[in-house]
């Protein structure tokens, strides 16, 4: 693992720096002292600033932010968020951890992004598919909150969280539509509320980040394959035509 922090440059500085001051603002103006939902807030801009990036960093950071987020859920009832992230997200994160580990490009510190293919994008639509049939039903048992919306967020995270697995570029569209839906949901408690306005602050900047996401990781998958087109390939030494010795 290299320095997480030599990935970043002046932008991602920048951008975590806004983020940071706009979920504090938010949290101190309104007079809060949810402090848990402060922290879960906090952990989840820097988790996707190395997320971004590509680097494992991220998803260590998704395991505590999954955690106090899941903590926060289940206080305001919303049992589709609390077991999506301790349940999926949390597994998912750690299983990424692995994944990303064995795939690092080259010698930087991030990941090798990889491509999707017909197989994976039906298996991962299959995998979805039978999970959110099932939390709909738990969910709806738990007497969860906007049940309707509440398992509209279930589908996507899965399928964010498979695509993250994959190494895939298109986990961050698919956590940009789940972001909006999470706006939604957070904005009908804030309604009654307001101490849970700076999560909704705080999936208002998920959803930059992760569409900052998207667009970068296509961008880091056009160099890297353009990187293996340019490195030249080893010769074959069995296809290597003997050279004859003049006598």
């Amino acid at each position: 693992m290299k320095n997480p922090f030599k990935a970043l440059n002046k932008f991602d500085i920048c951008l975590w720096v806004a983020a940071f001051t706009a979920i504090i603002l938010t949290f101190f103006l309104i007079g809060s002292n949810d402090y848990m939902t402060l922290v879960s807030s906090i952990t989840g801009i820097t988790m996707l600033m190395f997320i971004v990036k590509g680097n494992v960093v991220g998803q260590f950071l998704t395991v505590i932010f999954s955690v106090c987020y899941g903590i926060v859920a289940y206080f305001t009832k919303y049992y589709g968020e609390m077991i999506t992230y301790l349940g999926m997200s949390t597994p998912a994160a750690i299983y990424a951890i692995v994944t990303w580990l064995r795939h690092p490009y080259k010698d930087s510190s991030s990941i090798s992004i990889a491509k999707l293919n017909a197989k994976k994008v039906s298996i991962v639509g299959v995998i979805s598919a039978v999970v959110t049939v099932a939390f709909y039903f738990i969910l709806r048992a738990l007497g969860t909150t906007n049940l309707a919306v509440s398992t509209v967020s279930v589908a996507l995270s899965m399928i964010a969280a498979c695509f993250t697995i994959l190494r895939s570029p298109f986990y961050g569209l698919a956590y940009a539509c789940n972001d909006i839906v999470r706006i939604a949901l957070w904005a009908m408690v804030a309604a009654n509320n307001i101490s849970c306005l700076p999560i909704i602050v705080c999936f208002s900047l998920f959803f930059i980040y992760d569409t900052y996401g998207f667009i970068n990781w296509m961008r880091m998958r056009k160099k890297q394959t353009a990187d293996e087109t340019q490195t030249p390939k080893k010769a074959d030494p069995e296809s290597t035509p003997q050279q004859t010795e003049n006598i």
